[in-house]
């Protein structure tokens, strides 16, 4: 399987753990694509500010919109993802690899960084991706049965890109017409064992 996911518990455990993933692709010389989010903390709001770092050498973008301070709902800047979005596809031509920070309520209507993940895959280029469990049933739907979960360890989910890239364990990934934003959701895939 080449389209992989972690998912942890705690509020930005996935963006760290993920950042950690990507700095250790980066240090072995692995072309990437995609999206590394980093959240800033404020003491003036009850939430974080969302940037988006684009792969492998796009720049940072804020995604979050500041509504104020009691402000409640959507913070998104759908503007400003759909222009990373842009970022990505292009710099999927020189990648050996995808990174999806996280697949969120964008990608599960089948939007931002999905129609990405599906191009990927048909390119035969594995895809790595955050999932919280808000979103984990719409992932798997997704995904067609076709995802692996990997163990939320940084150096264990290194070790898996790194075999993706070799082709090592690797089956030819879903086409694009196999994942469905409004399939049902399958079983839950057992967990990958660390090396």
């Amino acid at each position: 399987m080449k389209l992989g996911y972690v998912s942890v518990q705690g509020k930005g455990r996935i963006d760290l753990l993920l950042a950690d993933v990507v700095e250790r692709l980066e240090a072995q010389g692995m072309a990437l694509a995609g999206t590394v989010q980093t959240n800033i903390e404020r003491r003036d709001r009850p939430r974080c500010d969302m940037d988006l770092r684009l792969l492998p050498d796009g720049p940072t973008v804020r995604i979050s919109v500041d509504r104020g301070a009691e402000a409640r709902g959507c913070r998104l800047d759908a503007g400003a993802l759909e222009q990373s979005v842009l970022w990505v596809a292009g710099a999927l031509e020189r990648a050996e690899l995808l990174v999806v920070n996280k697949f969120g309520k964008q990608e599960a209507e089948g939007k931002g960084l999905a129609p990405s993940i599906a191009d990927a895959l048909e390119r035969g280029l594995p895809v790595l991706v955050g999932v919280n469990g808000l979103n984990l049933p719409a992932f798997l739907a997704f995904a067609g049965g076709m995802a692996l979960e990997l163990p939320p360890d940084a150096a264990a989910v290194a070790d898996w890109c790194f075999a993706m890239r070799t082709g090592a364990g690797a089956t030819t990934g879903p086409r694009s017409e196999d994942l469905r934003p409004d399939a049902e959701a399958r079983a839950r895939p057992r967990a990958v064992a660390d090396a």
